[in-house]
């Protein structure tokens, strides 16, 4: 019997069958690290769970048994530096190896992990280390991540918090060498604490993800989180224990979990990482999946867009048998150039950091390019308009999911200390995720944009009121707006519409002086790449920006 079916039946004969009868089984306790990773390691110890490779020529691979006694010893390793239950670790590690032991050495301890991209600033790593009280910052380390460093010694002294510092790949000075210390620790660790201490509630994640009105919010996941990636991989992805899965996304995305950790795992699939620094290598890609057999493949459209742009001439890509797109609306021109290619169909997922696959490209349904696919069974998806009314076939409304019953497995516990705004999407009987859709006569959703301005480029989710803020900064700025401009290859770029104060004037000099700053003041991947200098900006009578009209006169 394959690991997942003690959690949901696997075989379905079409899509209605998959729709009628696909149900996930939740244990009244559940931790992925003891119950999946542990349980795997005894069942196929040698079975490779994790092959890691980088652009320097190194290579990794992890068995189930390597990955079950590596996170033990993490385990014990955090645990000596004072880290136990509900403690909340903040981890910049790249795409490092060492992120998939760690995360499961603190689902052991019943710690609370917050991912995060190495693109922060210092300022933003302050931020976060007080809205989530941080205890413990754990970064990649050593001569290559000198720039990690400081910007993680800035953050903690704008904090003014004493936290605990420590690296991999290097001993740095004041930060403990973490490596070391797993190597020496206890490759046992015992599950009974967890189990005496379990409380349903307490926050196996926490992700930061930008917003339009305020600082990037605290997503809550519990430990139940996992079981709801059963719907990503299995069904979405739909892997087996023989398939090598490669998604492309940095540790510090909610997609790393999404693509390279929970779901896959689950399915006893392998998982395929590669470690590159810098901008992506589109033709390295494509070189990974002919060298290491890579079985599927999962990443942003203008990912893809970038691969079908190199010369592709002499590279075997047969190995693939399935590939998906998710993180912005899928081009039809990218599926079908993709199609030609490879002779596989983009099936395209829709999902939030807040939740799982909830709406998908199933195996028993033929992809309509462009379209999000139907809903995750159990999620119970309808699309309301602005007076909370179930929207007729045509019909634009937001994607809202059915909870008055309950939260499907997967959904977010809340935003953490903001119960305001928790109440806000939560109301009524209804998740609210804020993403606009209509849905065919068939029943596919076609995604229509982020109703909260939330710029997707590139497959970053970027907040405007994030860039506003660092524009705001400059002297030179009186006022801003913050909007998306369609881009052929990124999907989106971010766009500054900028009032200038007085003594100031537009040019050239002065759009990369701006351009400039922003990166240095926050993560530079936010920069506007288009600065339209104006005399005022559009509002409404209670003095709002329309960014709305903005954007109509760019389209």
């Amino acid at each position: 019997m394959r690991f997942i079916e003690q959690y949901c039946k696997t075989e379905f004969t079409s899509d209605e069958d998959f729709r009628q009868n696909f149900k996930t089984t939740l244990p009244e306790r559940f931790n992925f690290a003891f119950d999946v990773m542990d349980v795997l390691a005894e069942k196929t110890p040698d079975k490779r769970a994790l092959v890691w490779c980088n652009d320097k020529g190194e290579e990794k691979i992890f068995t189930y048994k390597d990955m079950s006694l590596l996170s033990s010893k993490a385990a014990n390793a955090f645990a000596s530096l004072g880290i136990g239950k509900g403690d909340t670790v903040m981890m910049i590690l790249k795409r490092r190896y060492h992120f998939w032991y760690c995360l499961l050495g603190l689902h052991k301890l019943g710690a609370t992990a917050i991912p995060a991209t190495n693109l922060l600033t210092g300022k933003d790593i302050a931020y976060r280390i007080e809205a989530a009280d941080v205890k413990m910052l754990l970064c990649t380390g050593g001569p290559d991540d000198e720039q990690v460093i400081t910007h993680v010694n800035e953050g903690i002294e704008k904090s003014g918090r004493s936290v605990i510092k420590a690296s991999v790949y290097g001993a740095d000075e004041g930060y403990v060498d973490f490596d070391s210390l797993v190597e020496s620790a206890s490759d046992v660790y015992s599950r009974e604490k967890f189990d005496a201490e379990y409380d349903p509630n307490t926050y196996s994640l926490i992700y930061f993800t930008s917003g339009t009105t305020g600082m990037p919010k605290m997503v809550a996941h519990d430990y139940r989180y996992p079981l709801g990636h059963i719907s990503t991989a299995g069904f979405w992805q739909h892997l087996n224990p023989n398939d090598l899965h490669f998604t492309l996304a940095e540790t510090g995305w909610a997609k790393c979990v999404w693509g390279k950790f929970y779901g896959q795992w689950l399915c006893e699939a392998a998982i395929f990482v590669y470690d590159y620094e810098h901008r992506f290598p589109p033709i390295d890609i494509a070189r990974m999946i002919e060298k290491y057999k890579i079985t599927t493949f999962c990443a942003p459209p203008t990912v893809y867009r970038f691969i079908i742009q190199e010369d592709l001439s002499g590279i075997d890509l047969s190995s693939l048998r399935a590939s998906y797109v998710a993180g912005e609306p899928l081009n039809p021109e990218v599926y079908k150039k993709w199609l030609d290619l490879t002779g596989l169909k983009l099936r395209e997922g829709f999902g939030q950091t807040e939740g799982p696959v909830m709406i998908f490209n199933n195996p028993w349904m033929e992809p309509k390019p462009g379209s999000m696919g139907k809903p995750t069974p159990g999620f119970g998806i309808v699309l309301l308009d602005d007076n909370g009314h179930p929207c007729e076939i045509g019909e634009e409304g937001e994607i809202c999911i059915d909870i008055s019953n309950g939260k499907p497995v997967g959904i977010f516990s809340g935003y953490h200390k903001d119960p305001e705004l928790t109440h806000k999407v939560m109301h009524d009987g209804y998740y609210h995720t804020g993403d606009q859709a209509w849905i065919d006569e068939d029943g596919y959703f076609w995604f229509i944009g982020r109703g909260d301005d939330v710029i997707k480029s590139s497959g970053y989710r970027i907040g405007p009121f994030e860039v506003e803020s660092a524009l705001l900064e400059h002297p030179a700025v009186v006022e801003t707006a913050i909007t998306a401009v369609p881009d052929p290859i990124r999907g989106q770029i971010v766009k500054a519409t900028v009032v200038l104060a007085k003594g100031y004037e537009g040019s050239d000099a002065l759009v990369k002086e701006l351009q400039d700053y922003v990166k240095r003041v926050t993560a530079p991947y936010k920069y506007p790449r288009i600065i339209e200098f104006v005399d005022e900006l559009p509002k409404t009578i209670s003095g709002k920006i329309r960014r709305v009209q903005i954007r109509e006169k760019d389209q």
